[in-house]
């Protein structure tokens, strides 16, 4: 079932817990409720349209339509490793809406007291990380390895999905707003900068975020100049580089029309700068739809490195976690085609009192591991300060 409600009505009258999905975007929105039929069958290889994968797809959306359900909609996450296990569901109802400024919402709310918090791994262990990462970088086989850690909390009382949300959106108003119900009873909530792709009919939109410079509030001026520093280091434009080049080889296969801009622009969060090159396309296949071709692009060289393969065989080596969800893709597709797919950053867990936190950085050759540690410090911020952590 699909209505239209106002934003306002959807977060006053939908709570976050059990089943319910819920993905704000400046483009379109929705929040589900129930829950019609699973799909964990891991994504690898979902971008073949012949593939197990998307005939697994094709046969919900199928059983949903018999069911009665009129537009189905496929919602939640792919995990970084797409041969791992999807996060994947048809709801039995689906409200569409227009987002609107939520920047207004009180972010007051009054959350439980921190018991302890646990870096994984520490200062010293991740710099170690990127120092062998930045050496590996400057061989020829491998140009990028992006590297991650994560930052365990734990609270005095339970910390509901709502509480988290509503500060969520309230002080990342611009960012894409998501919560997603996962297997084990745990939430997966962030607030991504970064679209991964957008379809509508035979059109599709990309926007990679790759190089960034924490953001200076104390003066326009000041903030301004970061920005300028960014968009002329080489270090970052050459990170840039790797993500839309390798982005701009995979779309052109599937692309009647496909334009890559030859530099980036500049775009801003409450807390960064970061490079943003905007991709628009047209698909040559009209079968195409809008989670074969994310399954296409992910993960980008923005998550994982490049080449892939061997990227992710150095994540495999350095860090100490498995990722899971971190770092994959959250969104919706509908039986249409069209949908939305964002990078799962700027995020958390959250089960109860426990709260896991994820962020990493692209290492190149000139990376500096004092510098990977802040940079990475200052994307956690995102999450840090809605529980009221610097």
């Amino acid at each position: 079932m699909e209505t239209l409600c106002t934003d306002d009505a959807i977060r006053s009258s939908v709570s976050l817990s059990g089943d319910s999905f819920y993905f704000a975007s400046p483009w379109k929105s929705l929040v589900t409720q129930g829950r019609f039929a699973s799909l964990d069958a891991p994504a690898w290889q979902g971008d073949d349209l012949e593939g197990d994968f998307q005939q697994k797809v094709r046969s919900a959306f199928s059983a949903a339509r018999e069911s009665g359900i009129d537009k189905p909609v496929l919602v939640g996450a792919v995990p970084f490793d797409s041969r791992q296990p999807s996060a994947l569901f048809i709801p039995q109802r689906c409200d569409y809406f227009s987002r609107q400024p939520l920047a207004e919402q009180a972010t007051d709310v009054a959350m439980p007291a921190i018991t302890s918090r646990h870096a994984i791994p520490g200062k010293n262990v991740f710099m170690e990380m990127v120092a062998r990462a930045a050496e590996a970088t400057s061989q020829p086989e491998l140009d990028k390895v992006v590297l991650s850690r994560l930052i365990d909390i734990t609270t005095a009382e339970p910390v509901t999905p709502d509480a988290v949300m509503d500060r969520l959106i309230a002080l990342n108003p611009t960012s894409y707003h998501f919560h997603v119900p996962l297997p084990d009873g745990s939430s997966l909530l962030g607030a991504s900068p970064e679209l991964l792709l957008r379809k509508t009919g035979s059109r599709f939109s990309s926007l990679p975020l790759a190089g960034s410079a924490r953001r200076d509030r104390s003066s326009d001026q000041a903030d301004q100049a970061i920005g300028e520093r960014l968009m002329y280091s080489q270090k970052d434009r050459y990170e840039h580089r790797l993500v839309t080049q390798a982005m701009q080889e995979v779309l052109q296969t599937r692309s009647s029309y496909l334009v890559v801009p030859e530099k980036p622009e500049l775009i801003t969060t409450s807390t960064l700068w970061h490079l943003a090159s905007p991709i628009e396309g047209e698909v040559s296949c009209p079968s195409e739809n809008a989670l074969s071709l994310a399954c296409l692009l992910h993960p980008t060289p923005a998550l994982s490195g490049y080449p892939h393969a061997l990227a992710q065989q150095w994540i495999e080596t350095l860090e100490p976690f498995d990722r899971e969800m971190f770092g994959g893709i959250v969104g919706w597709c509908d039986d249409q085609g069209n949908g939305e797919w964002v990078v799962t950053i700027r995020c958390g867990t959250l089960a109860g009192n426990r709260i896991r936190l994820f962020a990493g950085a692209g290492i190149v050759p000139a990376s500096l591991p004092e510098a990977e540690w802040h940079e990475t410090g200052v994307k956690l911020s995102t999450m840090l300060n809605v529980l009221g952590l610097q």
